[in-house]
């Protein structure tokens, strides 16, 4: 397995009733896949994964493994808060076929680093697939600091750090003692993907990638070739739209863009809601200055 610089956190798509539309979610995986995305994460948090059952989720595994999982790394999102669980799903994810396992920091626990550092060694356990830690302190109300994340990265499971702490100084940290073990370090914010590739990180789990895929493997590309002000301007034109996919709670703005696009995706689960006429215009000024309309 190869390095793979662009990864997407997939939504999930539903119909009318709201009710997972798996076949949209084949058309998905292979249009993200044709825009430039060599990884795509399953039911994480853009895939409303708190609000999924675990029967939807490992269908969505299998569907995206289908459809896409000879063409790119399909890496399902099994991780909670209940550490047993997590364990359960990622041995049932295995089973279906997917390529990795992404385990987030468990959310609303707030558990010690200690406890983090158990959680994770189980879960590494619990199959051969290749783990991406996700350390997303905004929504879990924990931070998995980098000492932390450096020895559960010395116990072998560990391929994929993603970041979103939103500190450049925590991802430096994070690089600097995990890459001599193997690891790699992807951005978990569209905005940071430049700076974080300019300390040592080597992509992104996008969610902007829905939309500009290939301008975002371009912006990647075009700095790994040491063509960095290409790159900055990259990263300048496209600005608008990290910004704007979150404008409210991730994945409401991205699915209103699918939709504004011409590639509805259905709005998310309760408790969260479509976006409103108000979010709705600045999104489709955002996509209309960048010829994304449908």
């Amino acid at each position: 397995m190869g390095t793979a610089r662009l990864f997407t956190a997939m939504v999930t798509p539903y119909d009318q009733r709201l009710a997972v539309d798996y076949g949209r979610a084949a058309e998905l995986a292979v249009r993200l896949v044709e825009d430039g995305s060599e990884g795509l994460v399953v039911a994480g948090s853009t895939g409303e994964g708190p609000v999924l059952t675990t029967e939807e989720k490992l269908r969505l595994f299998r569907t995206v493994v289908e459809a896409v999982g000879e063409q790119a790394t399909v890496i399902a999102s099994t991780g909670g808060n209940w550490t047993a669980a997590t364990v359960a799903l990622t041995r049932q994810a295995a089973e279906v076929g997917v390529h990795g396992i992404m385990a987030v920091a468990p959310y609303y626990n707030k558990p010690s680093q200690e406890g983090l550092y158990r959680h994770f060694a189980e879960v590494g356990e619990a199959s051969r697939l290749p783990l991406m830690l996700y350390n997303v302190p905004g929504r879990t109300s924990v931070n998995l600091l980098p000492a932390t994340v450096a020895r559960i990265c010395r116990l072998g499971h560990v391929r994929w750090v993603k970041e979103a702490s939103g500190s450049l100084d925590q991802v430096s940290e994070v690089v600097s003692l995990v890459t001599d073990l193997g690891v790699e370090v992807l951005s978990g914010d569209d905005s940071l993907t430049l700076p974080i590739l300019a300390v040592g990180g080597t992509g992104v789990v996008s969610v902007a990638a829905h939309l500009v895929g290939k301008e975002i493997r371009a912006m990647i590309d075009a700095y790994l070739a040491g063509q960095v002000d290409a790159a900055r301007a990259l990263h300048h034109r496209l600005f608008p739209l990290f910004r704007g996919m979150f404008i409210t709670t991730n994945p409401t703005p991205v699915k209103a863009a699918l939709a504004l696009a011409g590639f509805g995706v259905g709005p998310p689960r309760l408790p969260l809601v479509a976006a409103t006429e108000q979010e709705t215009a600045a999104l489709r000024e955002i996509l209309a200055d960048l010829r994304l309309l449908g």
